[in-house]
């Protein structure tokens, strides 16, 4: 069962300096960024998801602007898949689903911006199409949201977002539980390939 690396939406305007700061964005790049150095020493499917705004209101990821580009330390490398999105579920209008069929993929592994908006949509749609699904929660960020006057601070966003997606839509883990994993499997097959 091949597994892939999503990332949602890493891009400059949501970190510091940018025109979107997200609760949180630089320590989940952090985790994100050793993720992907973990699937490239692996060999294993990276793809990038891009979030260029077409509404007339946009004040961010705008089109030709720095805000808009991939974050440095997850930029992808000559070859990784990058998709580019208009609307928070990463599957709609783009060519994301039939790429990951033709690479034979039936699980992600999904982090990224933000956690409320386009990784919540994306992993649900991703359960609906039939993919298992895990979130990497410290792998992503948000910000504090309104409702009624209400305020809800970002890391209550964040811990409901991921207790939703928990319950049914995905396996919800820190990329310490994801590394690990990794590492067992390694540790087994090489264990196989020694005693063949």
């Amino acid at each position: 069962m091949k597994t892939a690396l999503l990332f949602i939406d890493i891009q400059n305007d949501y970190f510091p300096g940018g025109k979107m700061e997200l609760v949180g964005s630089v320590p989940a790049v952090a985790e994100s960024a050793r993720l992907l150095a973990a699937f490239r020493k692996r060999n294993c499917a990276v793809y990038h998801i891009r979030h260029l705004s077409s509404r007339p209101d946009a004040t961010f990821f705008l089109p030709d602007t720095v805000g808009a580009e991939i974050y440095p330390a997850v930029a992808p490398l000559t070859g990784e898949p990058v998709i580019t999105k208009q609307f928070p579920n990463s599957f709609r209008g783009t060519g994301l689903l039939e790429r990951l069929r033709d690479d034979g993929v039936e699980t992600l592994l999904i982090c990224g911006m933000m956690s409320h908006m386009c990784v919540d949509a994306t992993v649900r749609a991703a359960f609906d199409l039939g993919f298992s699904c895990g979130v990497i929660h410290d792998a992503c960020a948000t910000r504090d949201l309104t409702f009624e006057q209400i305020i809800v601070p970002a890391e209550q966003v964040h811990a409901s977002f991921m207790a939703a997606l928990g319950a049914v839509y995905a396996q919800v883990k820190s990329t310490g539980q994801i590394l690990q994993e990794m590492a067992l499997i390694t540790g087994s097959q090489a264990v196989a390939e020694t005693n063949q």
